[in-house]
C-alpha cells in the first residue's frame, strides 16, 4: 500500500514595502514650504529644534522618523487641516503614523506655552500701551480679550456641553493679545456652551488680575463684566463723549479679533477637527505656540491658500456679575472725561 504523502508549502510573507517618504526641505522653494507648511527652511528647523527633546527617538530603527519628518507631518496637518490619511499619502506615511506624530507634537509645543505665551512683562508695558494707542487713541491699553470657539466632531461623553450657541460641537478658546498680533495668555480646555464671562472668571488670569491690579486696562467686549482692570463699552452711548469712547473702544479692541481671524487662516485645522475633545485641545495649545512663534519671526501669512473663513460667533448677552462693577464704572467714567471731552 502506497505511503500517504504530505505536501507542505511554504508560506510566502509578504515584505511590507514603505511608501517613499517625501523631502519637502530639499524639493521645496522657500515659497512652495510657507504655501503648504505655513514656515519656511529656517522656521522649520528652529522648530524642530524646540521639540527634539521630546521628539528623538532613541531607537535604531532604519524606518525611525527623525525630528524634521515629524515637524514636517504635524505642520502640514495643521496648516491644512485634512484627513490623516490625505497627510500620510502626501508625506509617505501611513495615516496611524501621522495620528501618533500629531498627538506626540502636539504635546510637545503644548507644553513649551509658558515659555511663548506671557502677559507683557515691566519693561514691555510702555511699548504695548503706545502700540494700542495708536490703533484707536484707548489709554492705558496692555491687552484685548476674546473667546473663539474651534469646532470638533461630536465627543463621546458629554456630548451636550459642547455644543455652541451656533448648534455645533466646540471647544471655547478664551485668547488675551496685544498690538502686535501676540497671544499673551489663553485658556483651552472649555466646552463651547461655557459662556465667555465664566470662562474668564473661572481663570488664572482673572484671580491674579483681581488680587494684583496690573498698569494698564484689558479691553473686552460686552459678553464681559467691567471691572477695574477689565474696559467695556457703554451700552447706550448717552454722551458724545461716551460715543467718542466707544468707537475708540471698537478700533482698538479689534486687535484681538483681527489676531482670532490670522490663527485660523495660518492653521486651518483650527476650523473643524475631528477629533475628541482632550487631543483638540492639545492641537490647538500646539497651534497658539506656533502662531507665537510665527509672529515674533515675521513668517509671512500667505493669502492665496485655499482655507474657508473662520466662523464669527453670535455676540453672546452679558453675564451680569454682582458688585463688581462699581470701580469700573469710575474707572470708565475717569477715561472718559481725561480723554474723550474735547
Amino acid at each position: 500500500m502506497a505511503g500517504i504523502v504530505h505536501r507542505y508549502r511554504r508560506r510566502r510573507y509578504r515584505q511590507r514595502v514603505d511608501a517613499e517618504r517625501a523631502k519637502p526641505l530639499k524639493q521645496y522653494t522657500s515659497e512652495e514650504l510657507y504655501a503648504r507648511f505655513r514656515f519656511g527652511r529656517d522656521d522649520i528647523k528652529y522648530t524642530a529644534d524646540l521639540v527634539r527633546p521630546s521628539l528623538q527617538h532613541q531607537t535604531q530603527r532604519s524606518h525611525a522618523l527623525s525630528v524634521e519628518e515629524q515637524c514636517l507631518i504635524a505642520l502640514r496637518f495643521y496648516a491644512c487641516g485634512t484627513f490623516y490619511q490625505v497627510i500620510g499619502d502626501n508625506m509617505g506615511v501611513r495615516k496611524t503614523i501621522v495620528s501618533n506624530v500629531v498627538k506626540a507634537m502636539s504635546v510637545a509645543l503644548g507644553s513649551l506655552i509658558n515659555q511663548f505665551v506671557y502677559f507683557p512683562k515691566d519693561d514691555q508695558t510702555a511699548q504695548t500701551k503706545h502700540k494700542f494707542f495708536q490703533m484707536g487713541n484707548m489709554p492705558s491699553t496692555i491687552g484685548a480679550i476674546d473667546c473663539t470657539h474651534v469646532h470638533i466632531q461630536a465627543p463621546y461623553e458629554r456630548e451636550g456641553e459642547y455644543v455652541s450657541r451656533k448648534g455645533r460641537h466646540s471647544i471655547n478658546i478664551q485668547l488675551v493679545g496685544n498690538a502686535d498680533l501676540i497671544i499673551t495668555n489663553c485658556v483651552v480646555k472649555w466646552p463651547g456652551s461655557v459662556h465667555d464671562a465664566r470662562i474668564l472668571r473661572e481663570s488664572a488670569l482673572y484671580r491674579a488680575l483681581q488680587s494684583h491690579r496690573p498698569n494698564g486696562i484689558i479691553l473686552g467686549d460686552s459678553a464681559y463684566p467691567l471691572l477695574p482692570w477689565l474696559m467695556t463699552p457703554f451700552p447706550v452711548a448717552n454722551t458724545p463723549e461716551e460715543s467718542r469712547f466707544n468707537s475708540s473702544h471698537c478700533k482698538t479692541r479689534c486687535a484681538i479679533e483681527r489676531l482670532n481671524g490670522v490663527l485660523k487662516r495660518r492653521f486651518a485645522c483650527l476650523n473643524y477637527l475631528r477629533v475628541q475633545p482632550k487631543v483638540a485641545c492639545s492641537i490647538i495649545l500646539a497651534c497658539i505656540v506656533l502662531h507665537n512663534i510665527a509672529t515674533r519671526r515675521h513668517v509671512p501669512l500667505d493669502d492665496n491658500f485655499d482655507a474657508p473663513e473662520p466662523d464669527v460667533e453670535p455676540e453672546q448677552p452679558p453675564m451680569f456679575l454682582h458688585n463688581e462693577g462699581h470701580t469700573g464704572h469710575a474707572i470708565r467714567d475717569a477715561i472718559v472725561r481725561n480723554y474723550f471731552c474735547y
